[in-house]
C-alpha cells in the first residue's frame, strides 16, 4: 500500500523539472508536464516540425494543442498545501555564505544536498524525490557545493568523471575518447584511492615533522635558559669579586658586566626571532595537517583531485634548519679568562694586560650547548683575586684604564656573514621546496610537471581571469613566500629568460610590470651566455659568462642578501645584492622565444 502511495505521488511530479506539476497539460499519448516545461522542450523541435514525448518519444506532427488538466492541477495544488503545511522547520531560508536550493521559487531555501548527476542543489524537501525515486536513487548526492560547474568539462559540457595520470587534470569521457586518446587515463574514485594513500604517508610525514620541530623548540628553550643563567652567573661572580678590588678597577668591572649584558641581550635577540620561527613553523604544519585530515574525509573526488594536486607538491618542505649553535657565546669569556691566568703568574702588574684585549681575528668561536656553565671563567676570577688581594695596596695606583669597549668584539652580524654557505652542498641544507602559482601565469605559458615547468606557447592558454595574473609579459611568480635563508636552482632550454625574486605587490599590468622594471623586483637577465642584473628600471650588464644551463639562487631576508651562481661542477658567483627587504620574497620567472622551456629543479 505505501508503494502504491509513493506512485500515486510520483505521478503528481512532472518528469521534466521533477518537481510537482505547475499548471499540468495531458498531451496526445497520456503523459503530463508542466505547461513551461514541455512549451520548452518542444521548442527545440520547432525547426523539424515534429514534437515527440520525453518519455515515450510518441511523434506528433503538427504541434498539438495544450490544454489544462483540470483534475491533475488541483490534486498538485492540494498536495502543494499539504507539503507546505507538514514542511519541517529544518528547510531555512539561505543566508550570506549558503548554498541555494535551485529549484525553490521565489523565497530559496538553503539547499542540504548537491547531486553530481543532476549538477543541481536540493533543499530538504527538493531533495526527496532523490530518495524515493528509484531511477533518481542511482544519482551520486554530496554535501552541498557551490563550485558545481567546476565539475563540469568547459570543452564538452559533460561531467568531469575521468582523470588523465599523463597531463594529471580531471577530464570528462569526451576528453578522454579525443584530446586524451592514447593517454593514461583511470576513473576519479581509483585516483582517488590513490591519492588517498599518499595522503595518508604526507600526514605521516607532518606528524614526524611536528615532532622534530617540537623536539628542537625544547633544546632551543633549554639552551636559552642556561644562557640566561651562565649570564646572571657571571655578573654575579663579577660583582662579588671586583667589589672587593680597590677603587682604581672599578672601571674593569663595570665594563665586563656591560659586556656581559650587551652579549646576553645580543644573542637572546637572535634566540627570540629563532623562537619566534619555529612557533610559526609549528603551526603552519598543525595548519598543513588539519587541512589534510579535512580533505581527507571529502566525498567529492573532483574536489579531492583539484586540491590534492596542489597540496602534495608542497607538502614534502623539510623542518628548516634553525642551527643551535648560533647561540654563540662572545669570546669576552676566554679572554677574561686567559688575561686573567696570566695575572696570576706575574701579579697584579700582568693584570695590566686586560687593558690590551687581542684583535677580534683572534678570538675563538665558542658554542653553547644546553651543559654549558660559567664555572671556569668564576675559578679564573676568583683565583687571580685571592692571589692579587695582597698586592691590592701596593699596586693600587699601577692599574691602566681599559680600553675595552662592546665595539672591540666581533658582532653577530660579522659571524653572520662567516657563517655563509660557500660550497653548493653548503647552500643545499638551505634548500626550499617553490611552485609555480598558476593564478600569476601570463596567458602565453603553459604550466606542467605539478607547477615546477614552465613553457612558452605559440597559442594562448585558455586561464580563467584572475586579478594576480600577469597580462603583458611572460612572467610567472611562485606560491611560496621567502622569509628566512633560502636556495633553489632552476634549469633552461632556451636562449632568453629572466630569474627572479619580487614582493607580492608588484604590478601586474603596464610598462612597470616588467621584472627589475620597478622597486618590487630583482631580475636576473639571462641571454645566451651573457648577464645582466635589472632593479628599478636600472640594468648593469654583467661581466661574467656562463655555458651552464642551471642557475642558483641564494636569499637571506634579514640579513639583505641576495645572490646568483652559474652551477655546474662548481659554484660561479654572477652577482651580489645586498640591501634591505622590507617584505616577504617570491621568486618569479619570465620566459621568451616559442618552446623555450625553464624547470625548478629537485633538490631533496
Amino acid at each position: 500500500m505505501a508503494e502504491a502511495a509513493l506512485k500515486a505521488l510520483d505521478s503528481l511530479n512532472c518528469p521534466i523539472c521533477l518537481d510537482l506539476l505547475k499548471d499540468p497539460v495531458t498531451i496526445p499519448c497520456g503523459h503530463s508536464y508542466c505547461r513551461d516545461c514541455i512549451k520548452g522542450c518542444w521548442a527545440q523541435d520547432d525547426q523539424r516540425g515534429v514534437y515527440s514525448c520525453p518519455q515515450c518519444r510518441h511523434s506528433f506532427t503538427p504541434r498539438p494543442v495544450l490544454n489544462k488538466n483540470t483534475m491533475l492541477a488541483e490534486l498538485a495544488e492540494g498536495l502543494r498545501k499539504t507539503r507546505l503545511q507538514a514542511a519541517p522547520p529544518a528547510g531555512s531560508p539561505a543566508g550570506s555564505g549558503d548554498v541555494e536550493c535551485d529549484v525553490c521559487t521565489g523565497l530559496k531555501l538553503r539547499a542540504v544536498k548537491s547531486c553530481l548527476a543532476c549538477l543541481a542543489s536540493y533543499c530538504e524537501a527538493h531533495i526527496q524525490p532523490h530518495y524515493e525515486s528509484p531511477a533518481l536513487k542511482k544519482h551520486k548526492l554530496v554535501e552541498a557545493s557551490m563550485n558545481l560547474q567546476e565539475k563540469i568539462c568547459s570543452l564538452h559540457d559533460k561531467l568531469l568523471e575521468v582523470f588523465c595520470r599523463t597531463d594529471q587534470q580531471c577530464i570528462c569521457y569526451l576528453c578522454a575518447m579525443d584530446e586524451h586518446s592514447g593517454h593514461k587515463t583511470v576513473s576519479a574514485a581509483a585516483e582517488r584511492s590513490e591519492k588517498q594513500k599518499q595522503l595518508v604517508e604526507n600526514q605521516r610525514k607532518f606528524q614526524h615533522k611536528i615532532q622534530q620541530t617540537e623536539n628542537k623548540l625544547r633544546e632551543l628553550r633549554q639552551a636559552m635558559d642556561n644562557l640566561r643563567c651562565s649570564a646572571q652567573a657571571a655578573v654575579k661572580d663579577s660583582e662579588e669579586i671586583f667589589t672587593e678590588l680597590i677603587e682604581s678597577i672599578e672601571r674593569r668591572r663595570s665594563e665586563v658586566k656591560e659586556l656581559i649584558r650587551a652579549q646576553e641581550k645580543t644573542e637572546l635577540s637572535q634566540a627570540e626571532d629563532l623562537l619566534k620561527k619555529l612557533e610559526q613553523e609549528i603551526a603552519d604544519l598543525r595548519r598543513r595537517d588539519a587541512e589534510l585530515e579535512q580533505l581527507s574525509h571529502s566525498e567529492d573526488h573532483i574536489h579531492f583531485l583539484q586540491v590534492t594536486s596542489l597540496t602534495l607538491s608542497s607538502s614534502t618542505e623539510g623542518v628548516s634548519a634553525f642551527p643551535l649553535e648560533v647561540l654563540w657565546i662572545s669570546p669576552l669569556w676566554a679572554v677574561l679568562s686567559r688575561n686573567l691566568h696570566l695575572c696570576v703568574s706575574s701579579s697584579l702588574q700582568s693584570f695590566q694586560s686586560l687593558s690590551a684585549p687581542p684583535q677580534p681575528a683572534d678570538l675563538p668561536h665558542i658554542t653553547i650547548s644546553p651543559q654549558f656553565s660559567m664555572e671556569d671563567l668564576r675559578k679564573a676570577v676568583t683565583g687571580v683575586m685571592e692571589r692579587v688581594k695582597p698586592d691590592i695596596v701596593k699596586f693600587s695606583g699601577g692599574i691602566v684604564s681599559s680600553s675595552m669597549t662592546p665595539d672591540t668584539w666581533q658582532k653577530p652580524q660579522q659571524f653572520h656573514q662567516l657563517l655563509e654557505p660557500k660550497t653548493r652542498e653548503d647552500f643545499l641544507t638551505y634548500s626550499c621546496q617553490i611552485s609555480l602559482d598558476p593564478n600569476t601565469a601570463n596567458r602565453q605559458l603553459a604550466l606542467s610537471e605539478r607547477n615546477r615547468k614552465v613553457t612558452v606557447m605559440r597559442k594562448i592558454q585558455k586561464h580563467p581571469d584572475h586579478p594576480e595574473r600577469f597580462d603583458g609579459v611572460q612572467q610567472v611568480l611562485c606560491r611560496e613566500s621567502l622569509t628566512g635563508r633560502c636556495y633553489w636552482e632552476v634549469e633552461f632550454r632556451g636562449y632568453y629568460f629572466d630569474v627572479v625574486v619580487s614582493y607580492k605587490g608588484v604590478s601586474r599590468k603596464g610598462n612597470q610590470s616588467g621584472f627589475g622594471s620597478n622597486d618590487q623586483s630583482w631580475s636576473l637577465i639571462c641571454s645566451d651566455s651573457r648577464f645582466s642584473f635589472r632593479h628599478n628600471n636600472k640594468q648593469t650588464e654583467l661581466p661574467v659568462k656562463s655555458s651552464s644551463s642551471r642557475i642558483g639562487v641564494y636569499v637571506d631576508h634579514s640579513a639583505g642578501i641576495l645572490s646568483f651562481y652559474s652551477v655546474s661542477d662548481t659554484m660561479t658567483l654572477l652577482h651580489r645584492v645586498h640591501t634591505t627587504f622590507t617584505q616577504p620574497l617570491y621568486p618569479g620567472f619570465a620566459v621568451y622565444g616559442y618552446g623555450n622551456v625553464l624547470q625548478i629543479c629537485d633538490l631533496n
